[in-house]
């Protein structure tokens, strides 16, 4: 495997659950990132594209109506439930040309040369060893074919999430260990250079790194905003299987962190990534 058994476990658990109940807001939550990868892609008409960690198809979908009819789009995703989601989403006959597999992208067998772009939100943080992982991938793509992803800068640029993880910390009375900045998760390419270092090692070319800045409105008020906000990310995963009193004491502290932010139309907080390119050597 290219992922950890934990991360196996998480979603096919209560991380996959979590999305497909809530998918709408999560979807909408991050809108913009994808969109802001799918522009860096630069897709045509008749493409086939690789959608990597694809969760419940939205992205999929959406690069599907890009390449229209004669182009086609393989999502995959760790999560089955979300999987799940994806194909039931997908039954239409104008959806003809999406198809969804549960696997590990980063090691799961994949036609050779047969695809134009590959393409995640958020879906390729997760590797225990991304370097063997892209270079696996590559082996998917035609010769020239583009890359683009969009994943998270570093936590401190991002308080949606290091504010209920602060909170988290401070009501669990103890610190987590310290981890590894490149460990697989959310923000294990917050380091540009380490992110466009490792996609060259893998055999590709021409690797950059944008930044994208954008706002996500997560609730009408900070509290609202706090739910949210400590179901994601690194927080989230501390919290599995707190009582609810714990989780209740955490998302009144990240409220009071996370007030700041609001605003007319809502709690709208920064969210920082990058929009990474590349080709195919």
């Amino acid at each position: 495997m290219s992922v950890t058994e934990e991360q196996v476990a998480f979603w096919n658990g209560p991380g996959g659950q979590r999305w497909v109940t809530e998918q709408r807001d999560r979807d909408a939550m991050l809108e913009s990132y994808g969109n802001a990868a799918i522009a860096a892609a630069r897709l045509a008409p008749g493409n086939a594209v690789l959608d990597v960690g694809c969760g419940c198809g939205t992205t999929t979908l959406e690069l599907g109506g890009r390449v229209g009819p004669r182009g086609r789009v393989l999502g995959i995703d760790l999560s089955q439930p979300m999987i799940e989601r994806a194909r039931a989403t997908a039954l239409a006959p104008h959806h003809a040309n999406l198809a969804f597999e549960a696997g590990d992208a980063g090691a799961m067998a994949l036609a050779p040369a047969a695809f134009d772009v590959l393409f995640s939100r958020f879906g390729v943080m997760f590797f225990a060893d991304p370097v063997t992982a892209f270079a696996h991938l590559r082996g998917a793509l035609k010769p020239g074919a583009r890359v683009a992803f969009v994943c998270w800068r570093a936590i401190t640029e991002n308080p949606w999430a290091k504010i209920p993880l602060d909170a988290t910390v401070r009501e669990m009375g103890s610190k987590p260990e310290p981890a590894d900045a490149s460990a697989p998760g959310p923000f294990a390419f917050a380091d540009r250079g380490r992110v466009c270092g490792m996609l060259e090692q893998a055999g590709f070319r021409d690797a950059e790194a944008e930044a994208f800045d954008a706002r996500v409105v997560y609730g009408k008020t900070a509290l609202e905003a706090a739910k949210r906000v400590a179901a994601m990310g690194p927080a989230a995963r501390l919290l599995v299987e707190r009582d609810d009193a714990t989780v209740a004491r955490v998302v009144a502290r990240t409220a009071e962190g996370i007030a700041r932010f609001e605003g007319p139309e809502g709690v709208a907080v920064p969210g920082a990534t990058w929009v990474v390119t590349a080709r195919r050597g």
